[in-house]
């Protein structure tokens, strides 16, 4: 393939970003300033730099993090390294919101107008900061600041994010990557030789190892787990400068904005993950027993509450010992769709084709969702057990942790628990001594809800636009690389760790006969009380209001998130199960339960939301491509109209939105109506 990457050069900020990642050019053809006799004589690169593609997304999330923005230099110059047509490069980057490819400052603040904030005043505070900072993308002081979606910080809303481009840490892919370091652990198989021995490149020799310093903890925002460069030998040396400063501001006003723009690495310190667990510390909590008890940065702290014992018994009952416990207790997949975990299990180990894969799918993007984060946060050891166990169960040796870009702490407390758990051996080629290697790698996402959808998910991982596959085949046959992938979310996979301990049966009879177990709910919106709340299915919807706190007067009830449903006050007897919310014509979704008073328009929210599906829609299919524009062109045209007035295009949006439902390719367009559909026909709007 003749390949043409243009005239334009990276800046040598842009080329160390690049090199940081994948190590130096070896020669002109993958872009060394010299070219060599060598490379006179013959090309280089080809094939092998193809089956690194999918280090894309790292690569330009390392330029953005570096410099702020992606040139057309820096661009060319990665695209160059990986032999990527740099045309596909382009559509690649510009696919995310957190990328820029025209120049910006260093400092970009990320404001929340999504339900939960725009609930608590997300428009006056922008209003506010148009009038201190200017418009939204103008730059003042070296900050530019735009609207976000939801941030995943709804318990303290309203919020904000402040990213901070400066030097990289050390914590770089390459502590991962078997394909540019040797970490002892099993490389992708299959990719590109088919087999169980790590792929070894030129760079496996230029990249010095980096490990986590375990002592440390969280600083001030922005100056969090200090990464230490390592010398072949292992001994420590200098602290690693930090890949990005960032501050969490969270409830934000005008000022503590302004002051964090300023200066974040000033901005107070984000609270405890435990400040989002109201029941924190109660006794009868399975999957949040350990929030705001253990010691996140602790290995030990986390052994000693229990932490690797089911991964002890795993290893005592075999992988179909494992599946068969899963499958037992009931385990339906918490993302939503409430698919049987154990099948999908199954599924998984008896495909014959090798590898096998697992992914943890951590891109949680639903409005008013943020348990996996205060998971993450606050227990991050639990998720790596059960990510290991679930590996091991499916027959999987390399586990991908995708994360939502737009969770910094999350992403630096994972980082350190892999250290942790690889210099102690529960992560490596040999995980406790039973001949089993399994590794994680993170990988980050840059702000595309779509890619919370599985098939999304692997082709941006694969380094493709995170657009959705068609199914069949499905993941358990055809996945991420093309092979058997078990794909999971944060909180189905630490639920595999009650399951284990206490045993299946004893688990099952918690819940319901068909919703068995624990579930976390997001509670936010106009409640005394916001935060994750764990219940037995079965619990009703009024039984969690009352916990957290309700106003007297409340307008609406949305449940499941932007892709849920509305529910009425007094509808307060819905039992919250899969199928209690179902025989109630709503949904349970990922748990999201946003509580909306009277003081919240209801037309304004129902075109947030369709402005949401709009920004998410990939574009794909014209279904969704033109459906989700159509649905927001009508609610603007009706916000401000009832009855008659509004009745035209009140049918419009539901022709829309049933063809949506009926046409599109993925449960984005699929589910785009269903706020709208239950606002007008559960709550009378537009009446």
């Amino acid at each position: 393939m003749d390949l043409h990457f243009g005239d334009s050069e990276p800046t040598d900020e842009e080329r160390a970003a690049v090199d940081s990642l994948l190590g130096p050019a070896t020669s002109a053809w993958e872009g060394a300033a010299d070219r060599s006799d060598v490379d006179l004589r013959w090309a280089r690169g080809g094939r092998e730099a193809r089956e690194r593609r999918d280090l894309l997304l790292p690569g330009l999330h390392a330029v953005n993090d570096r410099v702020g923005w992606i040139s057309e230099g820096a661009l060319a110059y990665l695209c160059r390294r990986l032999t990527v047509p740099p045309a596909e490069a382009y559509g690649v980057a510009t696919f995310y919101a957190m990328f820029a490819l025209k120049p910006r400052p260093a400092k970009v603040l990320h404001v929340c107008t999504d339900l939960a904030c725009a609930g608590n005043g997300s428009a006056k505070l922008c209003a506010d900061l148009e009038e201190r900072m200017g418009a939204a993308g103008s730059v003042s002081d070296g900050v530019t600041w735009q609207s976000s979606p939801c941030l995943g910080l709804c318990e303290r809303a309203p919020a904000a994010l402040l990213l901070q481009a400066g030097t990289p840490s050390g914590t770089a892919a390459a502590q991962r990557d078997p394909r540019l370091k040797n970490t002892g652990a099993p490389a992708r198989p299959g990719r590109p030789n088919e087999t169980d021995e790590p792929v070894r490149t030129a760079a496996d020799a230029e990249v010095t190892p980096i490990r986590a310093d375990l002592g440390t903890a969280d600083a001030p925002n922005g100056a969090v787990v200090t990464p230490l460069r390592a010398h072949t030998n292992g001994s420590s040396a200098e602290p690693a400068l930090r890949r990005q400063a960032f501050a969490v501001i969270a409830p934000a006003t005008v000022d503590t904005l302004v002051d964090a723009a300023t200066a974040p690495e000033d901005a107070p310190e984000e609270p405890s993950a435990a400040m989002a667990v109201p029941q924190a510390g109660q006794e009868g909590l399975l999957l949040l027993q350990r929030v705001g008890v253990v010691d996140p940065f602790s290995i030990d702290d986390y052994r000693s509450h229990g932490g690797y014992s089911a991964l002890r018994r795993a290893f005592d009952i075999g992988p179909a010992g494992v599946i068969r416990e899963v499958t037992d207790s009931g385990l339906l997949g918490r993302g939503g769709a409430a698919f049987p975990t154990g099948r999908k299990w199954q599924a998984t180990a008896s495909q014959p084709e090798r590898p096998h894969y697992l992914v943890c799918n951590a891109d949680e993007s639903e409005p008013g969702t943020f348990k996996d984060r205060v998971i993450m946060e606050g227990d991050p050891f639990a998720l790596i057990e059960a990510m290991t166990i679930a590996g091991y169960a499916t027959g999987a040796h390399v586990g991908y942790l995708y994360l939502r870009g737009e969770y910094p702490r999350a992403l630096h407390r994972l980082e350190n628990a892999l250290t942790q758990a690889r210099l102690r051996g529960f992560l490596g080629d040999d995980v406790l001594g039973q001949g089993y290697a399994f590794d994680i790698e993170i990988r980050r996402g840059a702000g595309a809800y779509i890619c919370g959808e599985e098939t999304a998910l692997f082709n941006s991982i694969e380094g493709f636009r995170g657009e959705p596959r068609s199914k069949p085949p499905f993941p358990v046959e055809k996945g991420l690389f093309g092979k058997p992938t078990a794909a999971n979310n944060v909180e189905t996979l630490i639920n595999v760790l009650p399951i284990l301990t206490m045993g299946a049966e004893a688990y099952a009879a918690i819940g319901t006969e068909n919703s068995t177990g624990p579930k976390l709910f997001c509670v936010s919106g106009n409640v005394e009380r916001p935060g994750i709340y764990e219940l037995p299915f079965g619990a009703t919807l009024g039984e969690l209001l009352d916990l957290a706190g309700t106003p007297t007067e409340i307008r609406a009830i949305l449940l499941g998130g932007a892709a849920g449903g509305f529910v009425r006050p007094d509808e307060r007897d819905i039992p919250l199960t899969f199928e209690g919310t179902r025989a109630a014509g709503t949904t349970l979704g990922s748990g999201v339960v946003l509580v909306m008073d009277d003081t919240v328009g209801l037309p304004r929210t129902l075109l947030r939301i369709a402005e949401f599906f709009r920004d998410e829609s990939c574009g794909q299919c014209v279904p969704c491509r033109v459906g989700t524009v159509r649905q927001e062109e009508a609610l603007h045209r009706i916000k401000d109209r009832t009855g008659a007035a509004a009745s035209d295009d009140v049918a419009l949006l539901r022709e829309v939105g049933q063809t949506m439902r009926d046409a599109s390719i993925c449960g984005l367009g699929q589910t785009a109506w269903n706020a709208v559909e239950s606002a007008i026909d559960r709550l009378g709007a537009f009446k």
